[in-house]
């Protein structure tokens, strides 16, 4: 009998390459949202080749990205994060309570991009992000993307055989 890999596998975790404090806020976000009746999935690849930390949809179809960030070198070094714009109607930065006042800095567009402050328990939205709607086009595409992502990772749940998770 050939040795199948075991049912029972996990998924890899999203943050495994991550502090621990990055599950940590995600864990945190992701309660958050879910009252907001968005439900997210972890590490996104998007098709400019960034990855989103968190990306969320909701009942309208409306993508929110959240990108976490957990030192300062970290967010004060992130230059990449505008790419993230163009495939989600709302943006949010999500750090833990310490990093927040960062965030107020012209160049972290606090007019546009709003602000979750996260621990492992729980989060809370203390700047609200602007809406930036997408294209039609563009949003047809991503929520395409969006759902085959999530049957993907459910099927491999199911069959850890059928490759990769992403």
């Amino acid at each position: 009998m050939s040795s199948a890999p075991s049912l029972s596998q996990p998924i890899p975790d999203c943050f495994a390459d991550s502090p621990p404090i990055a599950a940590e806020i995600a864990r945190g976000v992701t309660r958050l949202l879910c009252r907001r009746d968005l439900f997210a999935m972890c590490e996104v690849p998007l098709p400019n080749g960034r990855r989103a930390d968190l990306m969320a949809i909701d009942g309208k179809g409306q993508l929110t990205i959240v990108e976490i960030k957990v030192s300062k070198a970290d967010l004060l070094g992130d230059g990449k994060w505008r790419d993230y714009l163009d495939y989600c109607d709302q943006f949010f930065w999500a750090v833990p309570q310490a990093l927040a006042h960062h965030t107020e800095a012209e160049a972290f567009l606090p007019g546009e991009a709003g602000l979750i402050v996260a621990d492992r328990y729980d989060a809370a939205v203390l700047r609200e992000a602007a809406q930036r709607p997408l294209a039609p086009t563009r949003r047809k595409a991503e929520l395409l993307r969006f759902a085959r992502r999530a049957a993907r990772r459910l099927s491999a749940q199911i069959d850890p055989t059928l490759g990769d998770w992403n």
